[in-house]
């Protein structure tokens, strides 16, 4: 029987931190609690043209001196927190009691650190990170003239350091280890790999240039965070405030957000855009990143989704990096401070006995401690919400799934195993001027707040079902689907200047069970602003991890819109088309297929 994630329950200000949990065949490091002092600290840093400061917490194990030294971890808040928020503080808690040195600080424009909010830029929040390794390495001195002469040095200047932290909290791990090559490991988790991709994707494999369907409530919900800080905190030291239009986040991201809200497209300014947001994203210096790097993403996200770790892994696997990855149960959209059970929680401390907890110190005793002889885990591990022994949740591989099960798309709306079985036919749906579909409140998610079940409005999309499954179907990875449509009005449109003329069109997979009750894996769906009507194009949708029980029937939708997202400007009908030979083709990644 599935288990369900438990929906997220926090303040959207403390969503990003980090949490972790569950089980595997490794070795059990020996749990410890050794005491530990906790000294705060401020670093004076030069980021991004401005002079601020840096707001720390440094935790010391209390055996740890000049002549026992130890590796270091470092870690900051995810957006909206600080170093004071309940996970962040529990990292330098639970390394300390491990024997590390824990830095744990308040990122750029957060809690009482200084300067501008700015997107975890490496330029900048790389940078400001990159001088508290140097204090590390003994290199320069806090503001009081605390020194750290008690961390390991692999040479003069050069600690031992492992970053670890969530989200916003993890991409800044990335961002530093791109400018600074003496970061040892890295732990990022639900973090993204194209803040494109993030805030306005375009789900159309070779889509370039051409911008996607904003995701306006995730991203309103996080520029409201950063815009509202004097309400969090009235007296703001001067670094933190920008001239209007935009007071809190470096002017290229309000410009970005300024844009997307807009709803228009035109060429310059969506240039501008991906620029910017491809300049603040790992896409755009992962080649940089050397420092052995364990990617920890959630399959309960429709923030950042498994393809931005898969993307993320695949480069640095590409370059040589050395790279694992998991897909846990719990991310931005649930779970995040109720994980399920055996899923880590940094919170309640369970590192030794959950199987994300084992990996993340595994990592660090390889690649901080030098521990050569540890067992760091397999290549790819994924949670399996149908399984109820908590200590067994996890399947292993040694590479990611393959798309290795093809289903097609027949006139007569039905999705069959087998071209031959096509039938001639074509049917029309029509968006109207208000969204029509619903996948989630993303909101809703974050708060608690009861949130409809998945829907779509008869007329304005088309589903194709398959018959009832002779056999349990696991899907592993993302989906993909080759398509062609008919769109005579958006063909007229499409070239107009502003791509926001161009056919927007959502593609989602749906699980049906004997009953009729849909289920949407994880409300996740996949966005798709066709590049070219006139031309077929090729959808990846989100990745999942999701058991098809025997009899159940798989339901593959296109929808003319989602109301988590901006849409079509204007009337655009769609028509599609199917006959033997010439069909839209669905590829399912099926472990064990």
């Amino acid at each position: 029987m599935s288990r369900r994630v438990p929906r997220l329950r926090v303040p959207l200000a403390l969503l990003l931190g980090t949490t972790l949990t569950a089980p595997l065949a490794l070795t059990t490091p020996a749990s410890a609690a050794g005491p530990f002092t906790v000294t705060a600290l401020t670093f004076t840093v030069q980021a991004g043209g401005r002079t601020c400061t840096i707001d720390a917490d440094l935790y010391r194990p209390a055996d740890v001196n000049r002549g026992h030294p130890a590796p270091a971890v470092l870690a900051t808040n995810g957006f909206g927190g600080s170093k004071a928020d309940g996970q962040t503080d529990a990292i330098g808690k639970a390394f300390a009691q491990r024997g590390y040195v824990s830095l744990v600080y308040s990122g750029l424009g957060f809690g009482e650190s200084g300067c501008l909010i700015s997107l975890d830029d490496p330029a900048i929040d790389g940078a400001a990170a990159s001088e508290l390794i140097d204090f590390l390495g003994g290199k320069r001195a806090a503001d009081d003239g605390t020194n750290a002469d008690f961390v390991t040095l692999d040479r003069a200047g050069d600690p031992r350091v492992g970053m670890l932290g969530g989200s916003y909290g993890g991409a800044i791990q990335l961002a530093t280890a791109a400018v600074d090559h003496r970061v040892d490991a890295l732990v990022p988790m639900i973090t993204w790999n194209d803040l494109a991709y993030s805030l306005d994707p375009n789900n159309a494999v070779g889509a370039g240039n051409v911008p996607g369907a904003f995701k306006w409530q995730w991203t309103n919900g996080f520029y409201l965070i950063g815009e509202g800080q004097p309400l969090l905190l009235p007296s703001l030291d001067p670094s933190r405030i920008n001239s209007l239009p935009c007071r809190h986040f470096v002017r290229k991201a309000c410009d970005t957000i300024h844009t997307l809200n807009s709803g228009r497209y035109p060429a310059d300014r969506t240039a501008e855009l991906l620029a910017y947001a491809h300049s603040v994203s790992p896409m755009s210096y992962q080649s940089r990143i050397e420092a052995p790097t364990l990617l920890v993403q959630g399959q309960a996200d429709s923030l950042f989704n498994l393809n931005e770790a898969t993307a993320t892994y695949k480069a640095l696997k590409a370059r040589g990096t050395t790279t694992k990855m998991i897909w846990q149960s719990w991310g931005h959209s649930g779970g995040v401070t109720d994980p399920a059970t055996g899923e880590l929680n940094l919170v309640e401390g369970n590192l030794e006995t959950s199987y994300v907890g084992r990996r993340i110190l595994a990592w660090f005793d390889r690649y901080l401690r030098k521990q050569n002889d540890v067992d760091t885990g397999p290549a790819f591990a994924y949670y399996r919400d149908w399984i109820n022994d908590p200590t067994s949740t996890y399947a292993t591989a040694d590479r990611l799934p393959a798309l290795n099960q093809k289903l097609y798309l027949s006139g007569d709306a039905k999705l069959v195993d087998n071209h031959r079985k096509v039938t001639r036919g074509s049917r029309t749906y029509t968006n109207q001027l208000v969204p029509t579909s619903h996948s989630e409140h993303s909101l809703a998610s974050v708060l608690g707040l009861p949130d409809p079940a998945p829907y779509d409005t008869e007329g304005t999309y088309l589903g194709w079902t398959s018959e009832p499954l002779a056999r349990t179907v696991d899907v592993v990875g993302a989906p993909r689907a080759t398509l062609k449509v008919i769109s005579r009005k958006a063909e007229r449109t499409q070239n107009s200047g502003d791509a926001a003329d161009k056919l927007v069109l959502f593609a989602k997979l749906y699980d049906i069970a004997p009953d009729g009750t849909k289920t949407l894996a994880h409300r996740l769906v996949a966005p798709v602003r066709v590049p070219d009507v006139r031309k077929s194009f090729t959808v990846t949708l989100p990745g999942i991890v999701h058991r098809y029980e025997k009899g159940h029937r798989l339901q593959f939708v296109i929808a003319a819109s989602d109301d988590a997202y901006f849409g079509n400007r204007g009337i655009k009908p769609v028509t599609v088309a199917s006959a033997p030979g010439e069909t839209g083709v669905l590829e399912l990644p099926v472990a064990g297929g």
